[in-house]
């Protein structure tokens, strides 16, 4: 499918990465923007995979920057074929990524074992519950690589929200109407500690109360530090309705991030 045959370490991948994207250009303006919105969100979800998989195994920080730059690998030909992001309407994009990792040589660099974990990384990303029984190392991977990409969707959609509408990436908005309110649900569900579910979304609010419910699902102490370093409750908080309702919604959040950090700290 693609020519992988020069990668043969983490430097290798991260060339052809650079290549890879490349191969997707043209003169099409609004479609480049898309393609330059995931290979940022690519490069930065590296990024943060390395951050927190810092200061302990340094194969497992390579591991996190190897699954982190291949997470998103079927974005690119999904958009081409499909001009959306919204896996409902077109493929899912984890499993797109994950078959081009097992029709290509991209990871015959690393050991079985290794190469392994990676794919099945790479192919639950997106999944709204991890599933059972997953190696233990496997796991620890798949969960790194969630905390890693929901750190930069978060700035994806910040981005989004702030910039003039023609300035946006058009598929970063996942098509939902720009409506006033907040569907009771998706309120519920925030308030209730639990991760909101994409198919009771109804408006473009109640998809940042999604991305505000992502952070019940963080699972490393570094995730949580740089959530708070970087603002990003607040940022999005700033963008959803000035109701008594949602803003309280909105500290409900803020406060389970402060209880996770204080309980992290004091252990």
């Amino acid at each position: 499918m693609f020519d992988s045959s020069t990668v043969t370490d983490l430097a290798s991948l991260t060339a052809w990465f650079g290549s890879y994207c490349r191969s997707f250009r043209g003169s099409d303006l609004e479609a480049q923007r898309n393609f330059d919105l995931k290979e940022l969100h690519t490069r930065n979800v590296c990024e943060a995979a390395r951050l927190i998989a810092a200061g302990g195994d340094e194969r497992r920080q390579m591991l996190a920057q190897v699954a982190g730059l291949c997470h998103d690998l079927g974005r690119f030909p999904q958009y081409r074929e499909y001009r959306t992001f919204l896996d409902s309407q077109s493929v899912n994009h984890a499993h797109l990524s994950a078959q081009i990792l097992k029709q290509s040589s991209l990871l015959d660099f690393l050991p079985k074992e290794e190469r392994d974990s990676v794919y099945f990384a790479v192919r639950l990303h997106n999944v709204f519950q991890l599933p059972a029984g997953l190696p233990p190392a496997t796991e620890d991977l798949l969960r790194l690589v969630r905390d890693a990409d929901k750190l930069d969707i978060w700035r994806v959609f910040i981005d989004y929200f702030f910039a003039p509408e023609g300035e946006r990436a058009s598929a970063a908005g996942l098509g939902f109407p720009d409506l006033p309110s907040c569907s009771p649900e998706v309120l519920e569900a925030v308030e209730a500690g639990r991760m909101v579910e994409l198919a009771t979304l109804k408006s473009l609010n109640d998809f940042k109360l999604l991305q505000l419910s992502w952070v019940y699902d963080i699972n490393f102490v570094t995730t949580h530090k740089l959530i708070k370093e970087r603002s990003l409750i607040q940022q999005l908080a700033a963008t959803l309705p000035d109701d008594a309702v949602v803003q309280g919604i909105v500290t409900r959040v803020h406060d389970y991030l402060e209880d996770r950090l204080a309980s992290e700290s004091a252990t």
